[in-house]
């Protein structure tokens, strides 16, 4: 590992109000369970559909108790799936936590990834008084990645294993106060769960799971409609994936109903920004905000900065494990500060009912300071429109 600090906990002096830390300390532990019953994906076939206890790890950061002294560790691998990195924060480890009840956010991350991947916003949400829980989605790691259509089918199903799981053993975690935070493959998974239901023609393209499995996620289907969980009141997508390949028709999309906000880069060549822009103009049932980072790629807002491991060339890669995190052109903590001071605004409002943070969330870009919401643009629509 390098010697050179990994925080993960910057927050610059020009970061928006809503940015960074707020009252509470941190705590965070780790939640290990299973998942029983799901259909092993990866070795599936027409004719054989094997059942699996599926692995679930998940990081838990939540209000500590008062007296709680900042400061912890996360010890993972970068994107090569073999290189060790320590990953600095404030949360401290098994800490004890506050008194009272507190909304859930449930961070999914990409394909690949893992469950430290957007650990600011992890850290930053519980210390304003959320429940903040980021899966290792199994097949979808960067230790265990395999077929994209495993993902497809699991990580809505997984989205929701998560909440049901913490409102069993997680006392301080008000689960129907839920509020769901994707990026890439987690935001697809965060609008199918959502209820913006897959396409017919999604199930049988080239990327699709074996054996029509994807069907369970159509739009108007029995199983879809299943899935749809009234206990989560908001939606944040950050550079969502599918809508450039077919995964929704516009009904599709109009039909999730939960207030929606998007992220994403102007230049994203994974997502497709105007593929975005489509999710964004046909989610009609629902109001709905577009946060734009003007001339950043795919990597806007969501990944921690790069792990100083990540900067060499790894020879299980093809490419350089840093360009996993970082964006050409815009400084990744910045995005990070700015993330999270949407991500709060709009969560706070939705989960908590706090109608002060409506003020944050227009084109006028209150919080920031004068000019540096410069290369940003803030849309809304509102539901029906």
């Amino acid at each position: 590992m390098s010697h050179i600090p990994n925080r993960i906990d910057t927050v610059r002096p020009d970061a928006p109000e809503q940015a960074g830390y707020g009252p509470f300390p941190v705590g965070v532990r780790t939640l290990q369970f299973d998942i029983p019953g799901r259909i092993d994906v990866a070795r599936a076939t027409e004719g054989n559909q094997p059942i699996y206890d599926r692995p679930m790890t998940v990081e838990l950061w939540y209000p500590a108790a008062p007296d709680t002294p900042p400061g912890g560790h996360y010890d993972t691998l970068i994107r090569d799936g073999q290189t060790a990195t320590r990953l600095l924060g404030r949360a401290a480890r098994d800490a004890a936590p506050t008194p009272g009840r507190f909304p859930l956010v449930a961070i999914s991350h990409g394909y690949p990834g893992n469950r430290f991947l957007m650990s600011h916003l992890g850290e930053t949400l519980a210390s304003r008084g959320f429940i903040a829980a980021a899966a290792d989605h199994a097949d979808s790691t960067y230790a265990d990645q395999g077929a994209f259509g495993a993902t497809l089918y699991h990580r809505p199903l997984d989205q929701r294993a998560v909440i049901d799981h913490i409102a069993g053993t997680v006392p301080q975690a008000d689960t129907d106060r839920t509020g769901i935070i994707g990026y890439s493959m987690g935001g697809y998974g965060a609008l199918v769960f959502g209820g913006a239901g897959v396409s017919r023609t999604a199930t049988t393209a080239d990327f699709a799971p074996p054996a029509g499995l994807l069907s369970r996620h159509v739009s108007g289907s029995e199983t879809h409609a299943a899935l749809i969980d009234p206990r989560v009141r908001a939606t944040i997508a950050i550079g969502p994936w599918g809508n450039h390949r077919g995964i929704w028709d516009s009904p599709d999309l109009a039909q999730l109903d939960k207030p929606l906000m998007i992220m994403a880069g102007s230049l994203d060549e994974v997502s497709d920004y105007a593929a975005m822009r489509g999710i964004f103009e046909q989610t009609t049932g629902t109001t709905r905000h577009l946060l734009t980072f003007q001339g950043a790629s795919h990597n806007a807002a969501a990944p921690i900065p790069a792990p100083a491991e990540s900067w060499a060339v790894s020879p299980a890669l093809d490419f350089i494990p840093f360009e996993h995190y970082a964006d050409p052109v815009w400084d990744t903590v910045r995005m990070n500060n700015i993330a999270q001071h949407f991500a709060t605004a709009f969560l706070s409002l939705h989960l908590k009912g706090d109608e002060t943070m409506q003020a944050y969330l227009d084109d006028s870009f209150t919080g920031f300071a004068p000019t540096s919401a410069r290369a940003l643009t803030f849309e809304t629509l509102t539901k029906g429109h």
